[in-house]
């Protein structure tokens, strides 16, 4: 089997190996603390698991500050300014 084989994606298309890398190499760039060691090419798989841990924090941090919001929402009046505000920013 060639490394250079075609792969079927979920679309029904087929990507290339190098078209597969340059994705990887692009996904590396937007995960924070990776851009600085973008000169170290990481696996493929360490890319995936950094995102996947990375997506996993940013789900925590909307729980987290939706908590809040929440929390903030329910100690002042519902017709305040502050309430107006929030409602205003969320929708």
């Amino acid at each position: 089997m060639s490394s250079r084989r075609s792969r079927q994606s979920s679309s029904g298309g087929s990507m290339r190996d190098d078209q597969i890398i340059q994705l990887i190499s692009k996904l590396q760039q937007l995960l924070p603390g990776t851009r600085i060691q973008r000169s170290n090419k990481a696996s493929a798989s360490k890319v995936l698991q950094e995102t996947c841990s990375y997506v996993r924090s940013l789900h925590r941090e909307v729980d987290d500050l939706s908590d809040r919001l929440s929390q903030l929402l329910s100690t002042i009046d519902a017709d305040s300014p502050e309430a107006s505000i929030i409602r205003s920013l969320i929708m």
